[in-house]
This record gives C-alpha cells, structure tokens and sequence, in this order.
C-alpha cells in the first residue's frame, strides 16, 4: 500500500475499531500486531454489550449510552464490508431483583432511563417467568431494551476482513511505521505508558470465562452480581467471568471458574447439564481511572493512546473508534477529560481503593 496516514499499534477491539473508523474516512491504514489478532481479552468469549445503570449520569455514562446506540448500525456496517456475521444483535437484558428495595431502586431508575435513554430505550421492572429467565427472589426482574451482544471470536475476524475489503492493511510481527501512532496495546501498553510516565496508570485484571452448548440465541441476557449469561447466535450460550487482580497465570482456567459457572447455573437452572465447549481466562486492561484511556500520549507528539477498555471494551469500541479518528486524521478533539490519559495520573480515589 501506499504510505499510510497513520500507524495502529495492536489488534484487539480498540485498534480493530480505530481502523475501521479510520478507513471509512478513507485514511490508509497500517495496523500492526505483534502475536496475533485478539490475543489479549479481545479474543474472549462473553459479548456482552450492556450499560451502567441509568443514573448519577456522567460523561463516562454519556459516551458509553451513545456507543450502545450506534452500535446496531456501526456492527452492520461491518457485516456488509466483510461479507462476515458478527453475531450482533440488540436483545436486552434480565436482571433479577433480590428484595423490595431492589424493586424500589430499579422503578426509580425506569424514571431515569425514559430521560437519559432519550426515549429510544427502556429500562422497566417486569414479572420473571417463562423460558430462560433468571430466578429472581422477589418474582421480578429489571428488562433493559439497550443491552446487545456479539460474539467476540466473530466480531473481530469479521473487523479484519472489514478493513482489508476498505483497503487497510494488517501485518502480523514487527513492521515500519508511518505517520501519527495509535497504541491500542492493551495491558502490555499501560505498562509502557506506566514506565514512560513514571506512575502506574493501569493494570491488568484476569478474567475466566466459559461457552457451554445451550441454545438460547433470541433470548436477552442475563446479568446477576459478578455474573453474566449471554446467548450468542450459534446456538451457544456463555457464562462469565471472574475479576481477579491477583492471579499468577493469566491465561489458565481454574477452580474460580467452576464457582462462576455454579452460581450461574444456581441463577439460571435451564443451564444444568449443558456441556462445556470452551474454556477461557485473560487478563482485561483496566485504567487508573476506571474509563477508557483515549487522547495523546503526554510527552510525545504524534503518538496517541486508546487503551482501557477493561468490562466494556467492545461495547465502548464504535465510539471510541470515532472519536479516535476524528481527533488523529482531523484534529477534532471530542475525548472526555476522564478518559485522558492524565485523568489516570491523578491521586488515586475511592473507586479504585
């Protein structure tokens, strides 16, 4: 290809993402990846495309609200270029309710959501029963119409092939490169950011998941505490996932799954029996401030940062791919303050403790 326009370091989500924003900008494109596409949490299991809770709102809740949004669009999108499914689809969400002040809380924020969801989505507390619902101690669950899901180890080869088709190129192993850098490099790139930076900005935190041979494709998912179980379009069904930030391989699997996978089947008993087909476990990059790392790299003109994407990477990607572009190709600076990467060299706050 021609000298590109700009340089991606790494291919997971965020970097497939900026490319694919990129190219459709009409930008030449290299992207670069040292192992292989997907080899860090980008290549899990799980899909889940879902929001934080209608209230309290902020621009962390802004930003992922308007990337939930487009997200329909931004996946078909991809569909079309790669002639590839992605196994999206925007199906909802059941959250069980454990006692009358969970019902209580879950009403008030239906309130919210008619006005911070614009109308275009809702967030209501309806009877449990029926086929693939959870269990639910009250007798009602919280039904979100926002929440999608995709499955990841088809929504990122279909990404490549989207980007090829728009003529970027990916090359696999050490490679030039050419214009402004993006460093969507996952754990081992808050690691350089932290000995660039001389304070850790991040971390990464292993996550265990499973695929087990259930079919429940048309059905929404199902969140519980520490627990989520999405339906995924071939007839799959995955169950996840742990949150460890002590952990000594990252990429095994071990008994922390098997209590995962108990307690979803405590919350969803149409799960018993069904067979495990996979098993995974990865480590997810978590920023100091708890949002998506996105701007410019302090110090170094020319290279930039999108990193963090922790939980919620792939459903923050359509946004965070945008506004990535718009600010390297155009100049265009629509990052919110606490997704720079300033943001997570501030003291260090609550959240985090």
């Amino acid at each position: 290809m021609a000298t590109p326009d700009l340089t991606i370091r790494g291919g997971g989500i965020f970097g497939l993402a900026v490319a694919w924003a990129a190219v459709r900008r009409g930008a030449k494109v290299r992207l670069i990846e040292s192992a292989r596409i997907g080899a860090g949490s980008s290549g899990g299991v799980v899909g889940a495309l879902s929001p934080h809770v209608p209230e309290q709102w902020n621009e962390k809740k802004a930003f992922q609200f308007e990337s939930l949004a487009m997200g329909a669009e931004w996946w078909a999108a991809v569909a079309e270029a790669s002639g590839l499914p992605t196994g999206y689809d925007r199906l909802g969400r059941f959250q069980p309710l454990a006692d009358a002040r969970a019902v209580d809380h879950a009403r008030a924020r239906a309130e919210e959501a008619r006005t911070l969801w614009q109308g275009r989505f809702s967030w209501e507390v309806v009877p449990a029963g029926g086929d693939f619902m959870p269990e639910s101690p009250t007798g009602l669950v919280i039904h979100d119409t926002l929440t999608a899901r995709l499955n990841p180890r088809l929504a990122v080869p279909a990404l490549v092939e989207a980007i090829r088709a728009k003529g970027g190129e990916i090359l696999i192993g050490e490679a030039e490169e050419a214009g402004p850098v993006v460093w969507a490099t996952g754990v081992a790139g808050l690691e350089a950011l932290s000995q660039d930076l001389g304070k850790p900005v991040g971390n990464g935190v292993k996550g265990q998941a499973m695929v087990v041979a259930l079919d429940a494709r048309d059905r929404p998912q199902v969140f519980g505490p520490g627990l989520l179980i999405v339906p995924h379009a071939d007839g799959t069904t995955a169950v996840g996932s742990t949150a460890e930030k002590d952990w000594t391989e990252p990429d095994t699997t071990d008994a922390q799954l098997d209590e995962v996978h108990a307690r979803a089947v405590a919350l969803c008993p149409w799960l018993e029996g069904a067979p495990v087909l996979t098993r995974w476990a990865g480590l997810r990059p978590r920023a100091r401030s708890l949002a998506p790392m996105l701007g410019a790299w302090p110090g170094r003109p020319g290279q930039y940062v999108a990193n963090g994407g922790f939980k919620i990477g792939f459903g923050m990607a359509p946004k965070v791919g945008e506004v990535m572009a718009a600010l390297v190709l155009e100049g265009r600076d629509e990052i919110p303050e606490s997704f720079r990467v300033e943001a997570s060299l501030k003291k260090k706050g609550k959240a985090e403790e």
